[in-house]
């Protein structure tokens, strides 16, 4: 949303700094995103000139040379391309040094041998308007040459804020609206309702009729009939405006239209109503197949779940979204029907989701605008198109629908409000803020009794939203910092909750970062992520009304969301990361409900240590690194668990692995496949992810205590030989399992390649421990065992020991 600060300081001028306008604004929520300047700079050098001659240029047919007034007794000479430039007429003028709207400084300049001391300035070059066939002619009289040019045009130099307005306030997405946020913010006077003073009248306009088919998705069409009417170019005042706010300018009505919208958040559309077939409107469901050509000469096909006005030759405009070719303002339009309507917010962005047709109007009905917003667009319109189109407003207004529901009223207790906020807010403040805001306030006993505006009808619905509002206009900062009250917690955790508590601890000890991504995502993910056809993880759950194409899924795996935050923080300059996510993933079924389960994921990239003095260069995040980071996960919840060797579409080929939890696949782990890590532009990534539902199941929720026993342990060494494309923890496995109750550990400590143990052969040596719980062992004890283990070796693997 861009509000042009001139426009702005009409209604509310809040005789700040703009960078303490912004820091205020954005601490009571509206965020100011960024700050930008509209028009010409330099202001002293633009002024009122007055041309005194205007000769042919004596080298160029097309080009004037002028003779200007440009102040008491100051005559500039002005070479000018313009061919309605003559004698007489009063005129903008850009003196040496004027900054252009484009940045450009203005220089003297020698054009075919005149020297030109200044320019004479079309509307397009103020950036008040397109128009650049012609200079612009200052039509007051009266004026002195060398006034300022800002005291006759105030708009051609303005600052603008751009907000982001979040989607529960539809409200600011108005500059009146806006400019009542900044009452409220900065105690600035706010001016009265540009809709206060409604010149129109209630009833049936003859020879026109509205029916609506369809009052679940149209809870409001007004219609006004205006006759006389001149299509023109807008007044500068008016174009300036529009150009500051990102609008083109186009003729006065279609403006004046797109004003309205900009200053009361309520998008209005003109008809032609002598290209209206029937001069009946009706607004219904689409069939499906239909089809209707749309203001941006494109066909759209329509399905039954989508709105229509039509008149009786057919489909005239897509409700809500944008008008229809057919029937709109041209040059020869004499009589317009205004139409100002409420639609149903979900069915709007449903609709312009599946044409791909987003606009100004769909941006805001589908925050859902409350049915009153509709006459006070109708109110300012009426007096625009008299003022600036010279129309005449015909008696009567087509109202289908009315207004919305009775006001709600809510009760705020001044306990709760301390309660809430941690802090003390007079009641006397709190009803000062809520009529800034135009909320209705009374007092009641134990604190206020607050009406909801019909504008907030769909954002404040309760006593929390009403402390929100009091909070974040009296100050967010003035919060105290305190903690919440254990005591007013509630229940207690289950043994779930307890152990995937446990396993984030885990990471955060390891130095991992939880992050939280969307549950939402691109069904080209799985694409993306290169997963076969009969992966399981293809069937995608779709939803019935995202928020874009790109969130219109569930997901089926964390990894997606990981390297989204992954690249996103690549892109800000934090190359190490390691990151970590516990949270819902889904799979289709069929007919039945999706499979959900939580899962949990961890992203290792670049170094996967700080650099010390004693390693400046860490190692990179690799296979070994990440499975360090699940080993410390798994071990934290006290579960069994291996990998064995497998491959993933997504992982690098050979380097990644199956994760198990006593045997059964709970995940995987490796280093993320070079080509899929290409396409979010990381480089070297390693991950893991493993279904934590199942992992807790194999948990130990309560650890069981073991008597220490002082007998000492006994340490004997193997070596192995076994062929090279044997897992070293297959060979642990198979020693564990042999050598019984009193084998405490085994591990590989070391491995050699090389002649002495023969092509395509590795020799593995393995510490193994021995202890007894009830005696001091011997080697006579533990030989059966040894041999054992190196039978198991021999009969299983092949392996022999090494001499």
């Amino acid at each position: 949303m861009l509000v042009p600060l001139e426009w702005l300081r009409e209604h509310c001028d809040p005789g700040l700094p703009l960078r303490k306008l912004e820091e205020r604004l954005t601490m009571t929520g509206t965020k100011v995103e960024a700050l930008h300047h509209h028009g010409v700079r330099e202001l002293d050098r633009f002024i009122v000139g007055r041309v005194l001659e205007a000769e042919r240029h004596p080298d160029a047919d097309r080009l004037s040379v002028c003779k200007v007034a440009v102040g008491e007794g100051d005559v500039a000479t002005i070479v000018c391309g313009a061919p309605n430039v003559a004698a007489g007429q009063t005129v903008a003028v850009a003196q040496p040094g004027a900054v252009m709207p484009d940045g450009t400084r203005l220089g003297q300049a020698k054009l075919r041998g005149v020297q030109s001391e200044g320019m004479i300035l079309a509307e397009d070059e103020l950036a008040i308007g397109t128009d650049h066939a012609g200079i612009l002619v200052l039509d007051e009289d009266g004026l002195v040459p060398g006034t300022p040019l800002s005291d006759v045009l105030p708009f051609i130099a303005t600052d603008v804020l751009e907000l982001e307005i979040t989607p529960n306030r539809p409200d600011c997405l108005g500059v009146y609206g806006v400019a009542r946020e900044v009452h409220a913010a900065t105690g600035a006077p706010l001016g009265a309702p540009p809709w206060a003073d409604d010149s129109g009248t209630p009833g049936d306009i003859p020879g026109v009729e509205v029916v609506v088919e369809a009052p679940d998705l149209c809870p409001r069409f007004t219609a006004r009939v205006f006759e006389d009417v001149t299509i023109a170019p807008s007044p500068p005042w008016l174009k300036a405006r529009l150009m500051a706010a990102g609008q083109r300018p186009i003729n006065n009505v279609v403006d004046i239209t797109n004003y309205v919208m900009l200053l009361t958040g309520q998008p209005l559309h003109a008809f032609d109503l002598d290209r209206v077939a029937g001069r009946r409107l009706v607004v219904r469901r689409a069939r499906d197949g239909e089809r209707v050509q749309t203001l941006d000469e494109q066909w759209r096909e329509l399905d039954s779940q989508m709105l229509v006005i039509d008149d009786a030759e057919g489909p005239t405009s897509i409700a809500g979204i944008m008008g229809g070719a057919r029937s709109e303002v041209a040059s020869s339009t004499t009589r317009v029907l205004m139409e100002v309507a409420n639609w149903d917010g979900p069915n709007i962005h449903r609709t312009s989701w599946k044409l791909a047709l987003r606009s100004e109007a769909s941006a805001r009905f589908e925050k859902g605008l409350a049915p009153e917003q509709a006459m006070d667009a109708q109110a300012v319109a009426a007096k625009l198109m008299v003022e600036v189109c010279g129309a005449r407003l015909v008696p009567g207004t087509i109202d289908v629908g009315g207004e919305g529901p009775p006001p709600r009223t809510i009760r705020l207790r001044s306990r709760k409000v301390t309660d809430v906020l941690g802090m003390v807010i007079p009641v006397g403040r709190q009803a000062e803020v809520l009529r800034a805001l135009d909320f209705g306030v009374a007092e009641a006993s134990d604190g206020l009794d607050v009406t909801v505006p019909y504008f907030r009808r769909n954002d404040v619905t309760r006593e929390a939203d009403v402390i929100e509002e009091v909070a974040r206009i009296n100050g967010l900062e003035k919060l105290p910092a305190t903690l919440p009250k254990r005591r007013g917690a509630w229940g207690r955790l289950s043994a779930e909750q307890r152990l995937r508590r446990r396993a984030a601890d885990a990471l955060v000890g390891r130095g991992l970062h939880e992050v939280v991504g969307w549950s939402f995502t691109d069904p080209g993910l799985v694409d993306r992520l290169r997963l076969g056809a009969e992966d399981a993880r293809r069937r995608v759950v779709a939803l019935r009304n995202p928020m874009s194409s790109e969130h219109s899924v569930l997901r089926t795996t964390l990894l997606g969301s990981l390297l989204d935050i992954a690249r996103h923080n690549v892109a800000r300059g934090f190359g190490d990361l390691a990151l970590f996510e516990q949270g819902a993933v889904y799979r289709a079924t069929g007919a039945t409900l999706p499979h959900e389960h939580r899962a949990l994921g961890a992203l290792l990239r670049g170094r996967s240590a700080p650099a010390t003095w004693r390693t400046p260069e860490p190692p990179a995040a690799d296979v070994f690194a990440i499975k360090a980071v699940l080993g410390a996960v798994l071990e934290a919840l006290r579960v069994q668990w291996s990998v064995e060797p497998a491959t993933e579409p997504f992982l690098h080929p050979g380097r990644g692995a199956r994760v198990l939890a006593r045997g059964e696949p709970v995940g995987w782990l490796g280093e993320v496949h070079p080509l899929v890590a290409a396409q979010w532009e990381l480089g070297d990534v390693a991950a893991f992810e493993v279904d934590l539902d199942a992992v807790v199941r194999h948990a130990v929720a309560v650890p069981q205590y073991e008597d220490l026993t002082s007998f000492p342990a006994l340490r004997q060494d193997i070596a192995v030989i076994v062929g090279d494309d044997v897992p070293a923890a297959r060979i642990v496995a198979i020693v564990r399992d042999a050598g019984g109750e009193v084998l405490r550990d085994a591990h590989v400590f070391d491995v050699y390649h090389g002649a002495q143990v023969g092509e395509g052969r590795v020799s593995l040596a393995l510490a193994l421990t021995f202890r007894a719980p009830d005696r001091t062992l011997t080697d006579e004890d533990v030989a059966p065992l040894r041999e054992r283990i190196v039978a198991a070796l021999r009969d299983e693997v092949g392996g022999e020991l090494r001499a």
